[in-house]
């Protein structure tokens, strides 16, 4: 287990290094950033060289590359380029905004995961039941729904239920806005009210699709682990229901399950700009989108490079885990 556990290792690597050059590479290709800026009034040519030194993009592309990947591994990130809006630290922007994703995105993944799983296995033990053609229409009603609608309609129902709170004395409950810029304030439990109700929407928002998403391929997983010849050979030999699904049938069905989740969770870090759009949270996707806007390329550097790493970090626990299920992953 550790052999393989340090193989996989070593396979991310390259793999970062490799997706750190496409990504440096591609990024390159949205052009010099102090274009606009040279046109927003007159430069001069002393002013423009000093900016493209401190920008670097003097320097060849490769060196350019050597330069910022050094620096990236040494935490070294770079500040923002733009002249004249005040340099930023890319790795404290960066970090700020993945703290706040992450506040976001774990609950609503773990949540979605476990009421995922729980859905599909009781789905594909009581196939064709009531449960089962329920679950498989809610399933299949919120995996067709776009994000934003999902949004939209929720804050449309909160703030109707707000005003109600404050037409019978109460405090406006449910956040509409993201969390308030100061953090949550007053006694602990005053504090836990406005965290679940600042968290509340836009969980749901990214819960109600991943649901339906991990629900689906737990169902087909456990269908698939249900008919094989060892579950049927454990059910013949007496064991319980119970035994026969949790103990031989549930473990191998987690395997296609599992590589949703890494793949999902990694690509949500950055990639959550609707659901932060819809609930005004400033978290990576925001980050990512103005940055592009902007034309900040070492922001979008870092922001694409964080999300690159948790893909790669997910998938790597991902393997880890589907050896432990399954031993025979890692004696292959």
């Amino acid at each position: 287990m550790f052999r393989y556990i340090v193989r996989r290792i070593l396979i991310t690597i390259p793999l970062l290094l490799v997706g750190s050059f496409l990504v440096f590479a591609l990024v390159q290709g949205m052009g010099d950033p102090l274009d606009e800026w040279k046109l927003q009034k007159p430069r001069s040519p002393e002013e423009i060289a000093l900016a493209y030194e401190r920008t670097g993009y003097n320097d060849p592309f490769l060196e350019r590359y050597a330069n910022w990947v050094g620096g990236f591994v040494t935490g070294d990130w770079g500040t923002t380029v733009i002249p004249g809006s005040g340099a930023k630290d890319v790795q404290d922007e960066v970090m700020h905004s993945l703290w706040t994703t992450l506040r976001l995105v774990i609950g609503a993944e773990l949540l979605a995961l476990l009421i995922g799983m729980a859905v599909g296995v009781i789905g594909a033990v009581r196939q064709y039941s009531i449960f089962d053609y329920s679950a498989t229409g809610v399933a299949f009603i919120l995996f067709s729904m776009p994000v934003f609608c999902i949004g939209l309609m929720l804050k449309s129902a909160a703030i109707p239920f707000n005003d109600f709170l404050e037409s019978i004395g109460m405090d406006r409950w449910i956040t509409t806005a993201g969390p308030p810029p100061g953090g949550f304030t007053g006694s602990f439990g005053h504090q836990i009210t406005q965290y679940i109700g600042t968290f509340l929407l836009p969980t749901i928002s990214l819960l109600a699709i991943q649901f339906a998403l991990y629900s689906r391929f737990q169902r087909a997983s456990m269908l698939d682990v249900l008919g094989q010849d060892y579950v049927r050979t454990a059910q013949a030999k007496g064991l319980s229901s119970g035994r026969v699904i949790f103990r031989h049938a549930f473990r191998n069905g987690l395997i296609p399950v599992l590589t949703v989740f890494a793949v999902n969770f990694g690509q949500l870090v950055g990639g959550a700009v609707i659901t932060e759009t819809v609930f005004n949270w400033s978290g990576m996707g925001k980050l990512l989108i103005r940055s592009i806007y902007e034309k900040e390329p070492y922001m979008v550097l870092g922001v694409v490079m964080v999300t690159a790493v948790g893909v790669v970090v997910s998938n790597l626990i991902a393997d880890i885990l589907y050896a432990r299920l399954d031993p025979r992953i890692r004696l292959g």
